[in-house]
């Protein structure tokens, strides 16, 4: 994601705070230097800190079954609002979205009960009633403050509401009685009946934060309605039907001036650059305004070119192909039948393919496809 700098990497993965992640270091900093002074602001921001990095936690916790099911981590992201876990695709199974989905309440849990245990060893317990606006900054203040932070992160993240945890525990639930096609559309219309009741008592109650809150896990069930929906209907169409059956190809020994005169006068924005049938290499869009904006526009298109490219057969699902270009950071595929080199797809083609099946049948006469793999789009 754009303005996000690596921190640290564990176990593989990168974790990564967005730019904007200031914001929440100054607000434990303005909460808690009003009666401490400097002493304060510099534990508001330390709390803030501790508490993020149980939020990375939580999101390691996710990002370690997944990977144990086979799904890649791309990243995790903490934002000011929470943290994202990058992950590749969705589980295959119920079972492994539900055990996911646990993972990183149930660490908030441990930690939550390693503070508990801690407090009770130091005697620091009976002071958690008094913990509030009257505390002063301290280990003790801190242990307690992070233990109830734990606890509400776990609570919260149980609610039945996607895309929260418990939305995906119970979405994995409905998946194995009703199946998958039926689950999301239902744990998201539950999602949404809850995001417009917290809304609500947050109106009344004038709590911004919550009202906040509510309006993300409403929008997030649309969200998670709009990718099932797009991944059943992508889910049913190779790629074989959709690349582009007259494409215009490049030669190696083509100027970028001839791509910028193909993408004027036509609506392709990407060229495989072949050697004979065999393409060596992908020429984007992107590629072409880069090279021209730095006066190379005489350079030889084999110059410029993205080798790199990645193959997918022709029986695989228009939805395999979008989950393999955001896993491999590409935006472009070459669809091969055999060995034999077909077309490309980019992510203009699978977007435009899906506004259009949407209103189609999903085969034709002589285009059905082979039964496309399991679909495993997950979003932490």
């Amino acid at each position: 994601m754009k303005w996000s700098i690596r921190v640290v990497r564990v176990a593989g993965i990168d974790v990564k705070v967005h730019a904007t992640f200031g914001l929440i270091l100054a607000i434990g900093a303005l909460q808690w230097s009003g009666d401490h002074g400097a002493r304060g602001a510099l534990f508001g921001a330390a709390l803030m800190l501790a508490l993020f990095a149980c939020v990375a936690l939580h999101e390691l916790g996710h990002s370690l079954v997944a990977r144990r099911f086979g799904l890649t981590v791309r990243e995790i992201l903490l934002l000011p609002i929470g943290g994202v876990a990058m992950l590749s695709g969705r589980p295959q199974k119920p079972l492994h979205e539900l055990l996911i989905a646990l993972a990183g309440p149930a660490v908030n849990v441990v930690i939550a009960a390693l503070l508990l245990l801690a407090s009770g060893l130091f005697g620091l317990l009976p002071a958690f009633a008094e913990l509030g606006a009257a505390s002063s900054p301290s280990l003790q203040t801190a242990a307690l403050w992070l233990l109830g932070a734990n606890v509400a992160l776990a609570v919260f993240n149980m609610i039945p509401a996607l895309p929260l945890d418990g939305g995906r525990v119970l979405r994995a639930g409905l998946s194995m009685a009703l199946g998958p096609a039926r689950a999301t559309p239902a744990a998201a219309a539950v999602g949404q009946v809850i995001a417009v009741g917290l809304f609500a008592y947050a109106a009344i109650s004038g709590h911004l934060v919550l009202a906040f809150i509510s309006v993300f896990v409403f929008l997030g069930a649309a969200q998670e309605r709009a990718a099932e929906r797009a991944s059943s209907v992508l889910g049913a169409v190779p790629a074989g039907r959709a690349y582009n059956h007259r494409a215009i190809a490049l030669s190696p020994c083509d100027r970028v001036r001839d791509a910028a005169e193909h993408i004027l006068t036509t609506h392709q924005s990407d060229f495989a650059v072949l050697l004979g049938d065999e393409p060596i290499g992908v020429l984007t869009r992107a590629d072409v305004l880069r090279a021209l904006a730095e006066g190379a526009g005489g350079a030889y298109v084999a110059g410029i070119m993205r080798r790199d490219v990645v193959r997918v057969d022709a029986w695989r699902s228009l939805d395999e192909v979008a989950r393999l270009m955001s896993e491999k950071s590409t935006p472009v595929v070459a669809v091969y039948d055999g060995e034999r080199y077909l077309g490309l797809i980019g992510r203009d083609d699978v977007a435009e393919a899906l506004s259009l099946l949407q209103f189609l049948p999903a085969s034709r006469p002589g285009g059905a496809a082979s039964p496309a793999a399991p679909r495993t789009q997950w979003t932490s």
